[in-house]
């Protein structure tokens, strides 16, 4: 079920990447690797697009948008098959992403008028007693995402459709090891919906991206911490925002008091979900001492019945499927060894599969922060599971990880969650749930530390990041000159500096000019 090749095309015949399939090592498709001449080509096309889609407005750019969720209703099963192929995900993974999309568009589709909205300010002090304060916006006339592979068709809509929705004409560099979804998704919009040519697809390698940071006018990357550093310093160096959404080490702090069956239920989804491949997966778990023994046999029961592969179209007969690269298989790989070097337990997997990029799913107990699991983020089918004596405890070692995107409280006692809640560096902490938090657009999802700069979503901010704010100050009545304005008069001035002194001290003896008091 491969994608057809569509893309930019510049004049010259670009390298090809090809792609491959990582539960069976087929070829699966090609994209070209365009560079920094596509790259550029692209975006000067992007940029004449541009004013027209502005000019739609949000009621005309939701009529495109919508039309893109009828088609990709439509395609549902062709880009799930195209987005399994490429990375290897169970049916049911991979068809989570279509959800995503389409609770995407119609949030955005459905508040875009009122987050773009003027805004009328109310005025302060005296100078702004007869002025009239308004916020207009316009957007970034071209936004440039790089995201990765995890995410094929997701992980560009994430963020795509508020920048699209905001007025920006959106670069997309999606991975070079998962190109197929998105270029067939960019290929619906532009040939099957015809919708305006305000959304480019560039594909390739390091030299294409590092091309979409120096030719937008904002930048949001999601993917490494280390990618996003020189991201971050680029963007710094051309003076244009970025937006950067990177490695997380999210923790799942179990107190004595919590419901078992649910936290152990999801503690094997949130840490196995894509094959763990995901920035919000469950890395690490601690739980109290006194459920420690409980926890730990029904969350081992519940991984070790996990089904592995990668199952035929909508037969959900696999829960979870490859990992989408050797790289990465290797670090999981790395990470287990180590642990069990280091005195750690095994309690179900612990080794790749002998064909495919496959990891078993993995329980790991008797681990401690000298470990590389418990420190590093792994990105795997893995589950390290550490005792902690009390709740104090569990926040110390939960905060001691230079990471803070998510985590979680498991507890019956609410006022107790949102204290530990407080407590956890991270920028979202689910209580009772895993990863729930990112699929809750009106709330920011931000990183702490060295997961991220800025924020994603979170009702208006999430539209509003896309776009510069203007601020318009005009007249309620109309004055000849204003009391500052030249050329200044002795009486007009010493008046003034009166009024400034009885309106802004808080106590009579200034308010009146009196002269301070001895001390």
């Amino acid at each position: 079920m491969t994608a057809p090749t569509q893309e930019h095309r510049p004049n010259r015949v670009a390298p090809r990447i090809d792609v491959y399939c990582p539960a069976d090592g087929r070829l699966v498709g090609s994209v070209p690797d365009l560079g920094a001449a596509g790259v550029a080509a692209a975006a000067a096309e992007l940029r004449a697009a541009q004013p027209a889609w502005e000019d739609l407005g949000p009621d005309g750019r939701a009529k495109h948008m919508r039309n893109f969720l009828d088609w990709i209703l439509d395609n549902e099963k062709r880009l799930v098959g195209i987005m399994q192929e490429e990375t290897g995900k169970s049916w049911g993974d991979a068809g989570l992403e279509v959800a995503m999309c389409v609770d995407l568009i119609n949030y955005y589709t459905s508040h875009a008028k009122e987050f773009l909205a003027d805004r009328d300010i109310k005025s302060w002090g005296a100078a702004g007693m007869t002025k009239n304060l308004r916020v207009f916006v316009r957007p970034y006339q071209l936004v440039g995402m790089i995201t990765p592979w995890n995410g094929p068709l997701g992980g560009p809509m994430l963020d795509g459709v508020a920048a699209l929705m905001a007025g920006a004409a959106v670069l997309f560099k999606p991975s070079e090891v998962t190109p197929l979804t998105w270029t067939e998704a960019t290929r619906g919009w532009l040939e099957d919906i015809s919708a305006p040519p305000v959304m480019a697809n560039v594909t390739g390698g390091p030299e294409t991206g590092a091309a979409v940071v120096e030719n937008v006018d904002m930048i949001m990357f999601t993917g490494s911490t280390r990618t996003g550093r020189r991201i971050a310093a680029r963007a710094g160096e051309r003076l244009i925002p970025c937006s950067l959404e990177l490695g997380g080490k999210d923790a799942m702090v179990v107190l004595a008091d919590a419901d078992l069956d649910r936290a152990s239920s999801a503690a094997a989804w949130g840490s196995m979900w894509n094959s763990g491949q995901i920035c919000i997966s469950v890395e690490r778990v601690y739980v109290e001492a006194p459920v420690y023994d409980e926890f730990v046999t029904k969350v081992t029961e519940k991984v070790r019945s996990l089904r592995q592969g990668m199952d035929p179209d909508e037969s959900f007969s696999s829960d979870i499927g490859a990992m989408a690269t050797e790289n990465q298989l290797s670090i999981v790989e790395r990470h287990v060894q180590d642990a069990l070097a280091k005195g750690a337990r095994a309690l179900t997997g612990g080794k790749r599969a002998a064909h495919g990029l496959f990891f078993e799913p993995t329980v790991l107990v008797d681990v401690d922060h000298s470990m590389a699991c418990m420190r590093e983020e792994t990105f795997g089918p893995t589950m390290p599971i550490m005792k902690v004596a009390d709740e104090d405890e569990a926040i110390r070692l939960a905060n001691d990880s230079e990471y803070g995107l998510s985590a979680s409280v498991w507890t019956k006692d609410r006022v107790r969650g949102d204290r530990v809640a407080r407590r956890l560096e991270a920028g979202a902490v689910n209580i009772n749930n895993v990863m729930i938090s990112t699929f809750q657009l009106p709330l920011p999802m931000s990183g702490w530390k060295t997961s991220g700069v800025g924020s994603r979503s979170g009702g208006a901010a999430g539209m509003l990041k896309y776009c510069r704010q203007k601020s318009v100050v005009s007249e309620k009545v109309h004055l000849k000159a204003e009391p500052h304005w030249y050329p200044y008069k002795p009486g007009a001035s010493k008046l003034q500096a009166r009024m400034v002194r009885l309106l802004g001290a808080h106590d009579w003896r200034r308010r009146l000019g009196l002269s301070p008091r001895s001390r």
